[in-house]
């Protein structure tokens, strides 16, 4: 049987054991932190949105993720819930909507009847907006905690607080590299591309799906959780320094959140947390090797999104070193 030692159990981590494993190879996952979750995919949106995406992505997002819906409600039937996307803006940032609609497809538009229908808790505060219906979300912390397991029952053996180790090492026959902001030393074409968010608590407003709330300097996301909880994010800052969010963007988002709905002027502020997104000049993922060792890496702002294709593309190359993918880069 084919071995293979996986470095880094962040999602793109996690999803190439998916892959891997569910074509009967042996994985090893080794992950530095004590627990899954120490990354920045521990901070992400989970929002299945490829469509949307392509406002500001190259058309390659749009294509390959829209693959991912799928794939998740294969994996995790239970962690997605496919209610579309919202995109609002205020009424002096009507041209922004525009905006994003000549830059994407797959949208309704919709009149301010249409959005209380749709949000209720939405009702008359917007006159307008564009409804994709076919994106999806998850909670990237169910998700994550919920794949592990399932990988666990598949045979996957994981290594927690350790980069690797040399019994093991010695016995696979290839190594992934998925550790991420970790390779940025290593690699003069990554960058690192800071993100920002925070979690609120309320129970005066409900949202079924993530509403992105445009704006030309801030637009943000937020996206529902569980019992009342709601994720806004996200920043994106060209810079690799890691630590607490900024009180800039603290500020930005809390008025995002306010401007979407007075309620979340009220609400908890439960979190707040930082993640480090390794970027390639493109922003698109790149699938690189050295001897007998694969990378996947530079998933920018598009982790949840994009890994199933780079590890489905990934585990091929294992097993077939002519398969073509439009991410490898030939060594």
């Amino acid at each position: 049987m084919r071995r293979v030692l996986i470095n880094g159990a962040g999602v793109v981590g996690l999803v190439t054991a998916y892959e891997l494993a569910r074509r009967g190879i042996e994985v090893y996952v080794f992950e530095r932190s004590k627990r899954i979750g120490a990354g920045a995919s521990w901070f992400a949106g989970g929002m299945l949105a490829p469509w949307c995406e392509r406002e500001s992505a190259d058309e390659k997002v749009e294509r390959v993720g829209a693959t991912a819906i799928e794939w998740w409600k294969t994996a995790l039937p239970d962690e997605v819930v496919q209610e579309g996307t919202l995109v609002v803006a205020a009424a002096r940032d009507t041209r922004e909507l525009d905006r994003f609609a000549a830059r994407t497809k797959g949208h309704r538009r919709l009149d301010a009847d249409q959005i209380a229908e749709l949000e209720p808790d939405l009702a008359g505060r917007f006159s307008r907006a564009l409804y994709f219906p076919r994106e999806a979300h998850l909670d990237p912390r169910e998700a994550l905690s919920s794949l592990h397991d399932t990988l666990i029952a598949m045979g996957v053996r994981f290594h927690f607080g350790q980069a690797t180790d040399a019994t093991v090492d010695r016995r696979v026959d290839s190594h992934i590299d998925c550790t991420g902001p970790a390779r940025l030393p290593d690699d003069a074409a990554l960058r690192g591309v800071r993100g920002e968010m925070l979690y609120l608590r309320t129970g005066d407003i409900q949202l079924s799906r993530p509403v992105r709330f445009l704006h030309p300097r801030h637009p943000v996301y937020v996206v529902p959780r569980r019992q009342g909880v709601f994720m806004v994010g996200a920043t994106m800052i060209e810079s690799e320094l890691s630590g607490p969010i900024t009180a800039r963007s603290l500020m930005e988002l809390l008025n995002a959140a306010y401007a979407l709905h007075p309620a979340f002027g009220e609400a908890q502020i439960t979190e707040t947390g930082t993640g480090i997104r390794p970027a390639y000049p493109d922003n698109l993922p790149r699938i690189t090797k050295s001897g007998s060792i694969y990378s996947v890496n530079g998933m920018y702002r598009h982790g949840f999104l994009l890994s199933p294709a780079l590890a489905h593309d990934v585990a091929e190359l294992l097993l077939n070193p002519d398969h073509r993918s439009e991410f490898y880069d030939e060594p």
